[in-house]
């Protein structure tokens, strides 16, 4: 019974597969060429937003000089692994000055998001590259932008836009997502019912 319901499963994966593939295909190269900031407070309470605020503040204002005039998503990436630890003290220094004493976690991975809105610009859910940035226990509401293209960084001004990574259709969708909204939601529930799928099977 239980191959049979695989089976079934598969067919239903290759038919949405099938009807979604080229407007997939689109949003994942979206996720691909994007470079997410991931803040996390350390909690929901009004004190650690607003230090998760401060913090934002912060490293926004020493990734300026860190990733100033950055030509590529991989160029950033190996910016911020290589001053992590500038970065986190950054963080840390501002946490001090407002008087906590909350550990500081910095690292550059694979994160899922669900769909957010940046500015005018929507991103669809799935996994990003992310610099997740753990205040505390991390346990509060997040702030994100978009590091590459810098969009939230002083190197906007100089560097790659969003135009420049992404074709017209994906750059069509992430401006105008009421036009995508249907195809965007079915493409997570495509997605879901894939994890959930490769999650029984193995």
């Amino acid at each position: 019974m239980k191959i049979v319901n695989i089976a079934a499963a598969m067919g239903i994966i290759a038919a949405i597969s099938f009807s979604l593939m080229g407007f997939g295909q689109d949003v994942e190269e979206i996720r691909e060429n994007v470079l997410r900031l991931h803040i996390l407070a350390n909690s929901d309470s009004e004190e650690d937003q607003q230090l998760k605020l401060k913090v934002r503040d912060r490293l926004l204002e020493v990734g300026g000089e860190i990733f100033e005039n950055t030509g590529s998503k991989e160029e950033m990436i190996s910016l911020a692994e290589d001053n992590t630890e500038r970065l986190t003290a950054a963080a840390k220094e501002v946490i001090n000055e407002n008087g906590y004493d909350y550990d500081v976690r910095i690292e550059v991975g694979e994160t899922k998001f669900d769909e957010r809105v940046y500015n005018e610009v929507t991103m669809p859910a799935g996994v990003y590259t992310a610099v997740n940035v753990y205040i505390g226990e991390a346990a509060g509401h997040n702030w994100w932008c978009v590091m590459f293209p810098p969009m939230c960084l002083p190197a906007a001004e100089e560097s790659e836009e969003l135009d420049d990574v992404l074709s017209d259709e994906q750059l069509d969708i992430v401006e105008n997502n009421e036009k995508y909204e249907i195809r965007l939601k079915a493409l997570e529930i495509f997605d879901s019912i894939k994890e959930k799928i490769s999650d029984w099977i193995g």
